[in-house]
């Protein structure tokens, strides 16, 4: 104890337990308050998904993968992002307090850190970038994994979310390894939903009340089966002529399904369709010789 009191005064070693007291407790504090605003996010989420308000929201909450394994994985991956930081900036200022205390000059030390500081950030800015971005991607929500997305260059489902790097596989079963920072726009083609669009030509001459009517038959009829309950966030929409040309009228179909789940509703809309129509008479469009109808 006495070569420790000749080293450092019970004054200063006083003060150096203080800091580390008080480094332990705010870093306790810090920590527990970022983990109840994640809990807290995560219970708040789970709360709207359980009660939903709307048939669309009852869908999309089943298959829009916006459940309790996502909002998990974000915001625990926040969480401890934010947790590592809170502990590196906290017992950094501890540890350049307690050498103030011991007298150790700190100008040098502070000088030759910004200076390598620097030096590292001009090295590293690619990685900084990518680490920021990844960052601002899980805060903000843009995507997860599930979603089928479009960054520009690569179109493909989310495989993987990370700080740096985004994982995608295409159609054709190719992996994709995207850097954040390098993702300069996203287009989320499984947020929220999809719209499908179903053009259906007939005969130029056909009466358009009357096929108008048949295809709102049809829309209804689609809505009503069971297979599409979960699919459909509305009754189809007949939104009228579309095109007219020389020989074809084209009446077009609108439908707001459950996101990525657009296709099949377009091919069984156009498929119901056109057996409607012909059931009920309805011609299709001349073929196209050149020549304009009599």
């Amino acid at each position: 104890m006495g070569s420790l009191e000749a080293w450092v005064s019970t004054a200063d070693l006083i003060k150096i337990l203080v800091v580390i007291a008080s480094a332990i407790v705010a870093r306790f504090l810090l920590v527990r308050l970022v983990r109840g605003v994640t809990k807290r996010a995560i219970a708040k989420a789970k709360a709207r998904r359980d009660h939903p308000e709307s048939r669309a929201e009852r869908i999309l909450a089943t298959v829009t993968l916006a459940n309790d394994a996502r909002y998990q994985q974000r915001t625990a991956t926040m969480g401890s992002v934010i947790t590592s930081l809170i502990s590196v900036v906290i017992w950094v200022v501890a540890v350049l307090t307690v050498l103030a205390v011991l007298g150790v000059p700190l100008t040098p030390l502070l000088t030759s850190a910004g200076v390598g500081g620097i030096a590292l950030a001009f090295g590293a800015q690619s990685l900084v970038k990518d680490f920021l971005s990844g960052m601002f991607m899980l805060m903000e929500d843009q995507y997860g994994v599930g979603d089928l997305i479009d960054t520009g260059d690569v179109k493909g489902t989310v495989e993987e979310v990370g700080l740096r790097l985004t994982r995608l596989r295409d159609a054709t079963g190719t992996v994709w390894y995207v850097r954040n920072g390098e993702i300069l726009r996203v287009g989320n083609l499984s947020q929220g939903w999809s719209t499908a669009i179903v053009d259906v030509p007939v005969a130029y001459d056909e009466d358009p009340a009357r096929v108008i009517g048949l295809l709102e038959g049809v829309a209804k009829a689609m809505d009503a089966d069971p297979a599409y309950a979960d699919v459909l966030l509305d009754t189809p929409t007949v939104a009228g002529v579309n095109s007219v040309t020389a020989t074809a009228m084209t009446i077009r179909i609108t439908a707001k399904t459950a996101p990525n789940q657009q296709w099949g509703v377009q091919r069984a809309l156009l498929e119901r369709a056109l057996s409607a129509l012909g059931k009920a008479g309805v011609r299709s469009p001349a073929v196209n010789r050149g020549v304009l109808p009599d």
